[in-house]
């Protein structure tokens, strides 16, 4: 399976910011991975004409679940994809913390990113109370069952794995409870998808960076990389996405 790497910038990066994807097209050259950059909004469609051409796809960090209305401040699937966005984060734990998502709304949103042709990248993780517990794999089990809408596919849809108390910390789980929660992630996938729930890509994400990338992708079941900081720089985005085999 090819690996996607993802970065997110949530918010952070001004026009300037601009110049790392240039500078990651020439790093990345003829990549054997997928590669996709999540800027801010306001520079969704300048990175995806900087990228044009490239082996870089651009994504949104979220959009509405409703294709247009009355929702001040927020923009539909279809909008991003008019602008050249081809990806889209739903579900990250920072939206379902501070503006209380509910899987069901992380539903919503993945179809309405679907019907508009963008890939939905599903996040789901547990916090460190709720490992501290026990209830890992419960949670994100629930998680993920509530969060994937039916018209969920291998071709549309990718998962990310981030446990909340390893997001920007430096912590990281180890190698055996990182196969051991994706290994939970497929079978429910199995479960729901079947055959085609063997095909959809699980991807990491918390305190990933190029010291620890290659360990991570070796793991199975571990199908890529949602990077935070790290692919803020394209140098260290870069040697994350050449730590893929």
């Amino acid at each position: 399976m090819r690996k996607l790497i993802a970065g997110n910038w949530k918010m952070n990066g001004l026009a300037s910011s601009l110049a790392e994807i240039e500078a990651l097209r020439g790093l990345t050259g003829e990549a054997t991975c997928d590669i996709v950059v999540f800027p801010p909004l306001t520079l969704v469609e300048k990175a995806v004409e900087r990228a044009l051409g490239s082996a870089i796809s651009v994504g949104a960090q979220d959009c509405h679940a409703e294709f247009a209305g009355a929702y001040t401040g927020d923009i539909s699937a279809a909008m991003l994809a008019e602008i050249g966005a081809r990806f889209v984060i739903v579900g990250h734990s920072e939206r379902r913390s501070s503006y209380l998502e509910a899987d069901c709304a992380v539903a919503a949103k993945a179809a309405a990113a679907h019907r508009a042709g963008l890939t939905s990248i599903i996040c789901v993780g547990e916090t460190r109370q709720q490992r501290d517990e026990g209830k890992a794999i419960e949670v994100v089990r629930a998680q993920l069952e509530g969060s994937i809408p039916d018209c969920t596919t291998s071709t549309n849809t990718a998962i990310a794995y981030e446990p909340v108390w390893a997001i920007g910390t430096g912590l990281v789980p180890s190698i055996a409870e990182i196969e051991e929660v994706h290994a939970a992630i497929r079978h429910v996938l199995e479960e729901r998808l079947k055959r085609d729930g063997t095909l959809v890509r699980i991807l990491y994400g918390g305190s990933v960076k190029a010291a620890n990338a290659a360990a991570i992708f070796g793991v199975p079941n571990v199908d890529g990389a949602l990077v935070g900081g790290a692919s803020l720089k394209a140098s260290e985005f870069s040697d994350i996405i050449s730590a893929v085999a």
